[in-house]
C-alpha cells in the first residue's frame, strides 16, 4: 500500500483538530435582562409573592423588545423562580437565599431553580431506572454499554461530554418501556440545559458524577432494581451537592 501523502495527512489531523473547539460563549439578551431583573429585585427587597413590573414597563425601562422580556421570564418561569399569572401578572415565586460569600444575584436565583428541577428529576429518575432494571432487553443492555463507553471515551478526551451523557440517560429511558419519562425528564430538565450561566455552562459541572454511572449502567444490566435506584440517587446526590457549593 503507498503511503498516505504529507497533504492528506495533515488534512486528517486538521479535522481531528476540531473536535477540541467548544462553542464560543455569547451573552445573549435574555441573560442580560434576566441578569438586570436579579438585580432590581435584590436592590427593590422584593419576596416571594410580591409582584414583578409588567412585561410593557420592563421592556421600556431596559430599552429590549416585549418579546425579549417575555422569553427572558419564560425561562425563571420553567425554573419556577416566577409564576405568570393571567389576571395577576409575573409573581416572584422564592426570595433570595442570604449567602456569607459574594455570589451573583441572578446565579444565586438560577441555582435555587436547578435545584428545584433536581427534586423533580429525582423522583422520576428513580422509577426510571428501576423499571429499566426490571424490564431492559438485551438490545436495551447492548445500548447502555454502547452509550457508556461513549460518555467514558469522551470524558478521558477532555472533549465536550454533555451530548453523551444524554445519550447514555435516554438509552435507561428506552430501557424502562415508557418514553414519557424521556419527555417529562428533559421537559424539566430542558429549560435550565438551554440557559446555562456561568459557572453551569461550563463543563466541570456535572463531571464528578459521571465515575458513578458505571454502577448504575452495571445495575440495570444486572437487573438489579435496587442497586440501580441506589446508584442514581448518588449520581444525584453528587449533582445536588456541587450546586450547593456554587452557592457558597
Amino acid at each position: 500500500m503507498a503511503p498516505q501523502s504529507k497533504s492528506t495527512n495533515a488534512s486528517a489531523a486538521s479535522g481531528t483538530a476540531s473536535q477540541f473547539l467548544r462553542p464560543i460563549k455569547r451573552r445573549t439578551r435574555d441573560v442580560e435582562v434576566l441578569e438586570a431583573l436579579a438585580v432590581m429585585i435584590e436592590q427593590a427587597g422584593l419576596k416571594e409573592g410580591d409582584k414583578l413590573p409588567t412585561e410593557t414597563e420592563l421592556a421600556s425601562r431596559l430599552q429590549v423588545g416585549r418579546s425579549t422580556v417575555r422569553e427572558a421570564l419564560k425561562v425563571w418561569e420553567n425554573l419556577g423562580i416566577v409564576e405568570r399569572r393571567t389576571s395577576a401578572g409575573t409573581i416572584l415565586a422564592m426570595d433570595i437565599v442570604p449567602n456569607s460569600v459574594h455570589v451573583p444575584v441572578v446565579l444565586q436565583f438560577e441555582a435555587e431553580g436547578l435545584l428545584r428541577t433536581q427534586q423533580v428529576r429525582r423522583a422520576l429518575e428513580k422509577e426510571a431506572v428501576h423499571l429499566a432494571a426490571l424490564h431492559a432487553s438485551q438490545k436495551d443492555r447492548d445500548a447502555i454499554k454502547d452509550t457508556l463507553e461513549a460518555l467514558f471515551d469522551v470524558v478521558d478526551k477532555g472533549l465536550p461530554w454533555r451530548q453523551a451523557d444524554a445519550n447514555f440517560h435516554r438509552a435507561i429511558y428506552a430501557a424502562s418501556g415508557n418514553p414519557l419519562f424521556a419527555q417529562l425528564i428533559e421537559q424539566v430538565h430542558g429549560a435550565f440545559h438551554q440557559h446555562y450561566i456561568e459557572p453551569f455552562m461550563d463543563d466541570s459541572y456535572g463531571l464528578p458524577s459521571i465515575p458513578l454511572h458505571k454502577p448504575l449502567a452495571e445495575a440495570v444490566i444486572a437487573g438489579d432494581a435496587a442497586a440501580a435506584v441506589s446508584a442514581m440517587e448518588k449520581i444525584l446526590d453528587s449533582t445536588e451537592q456541587q450546586t450547593k457549593e456554587l452557592l457558597g
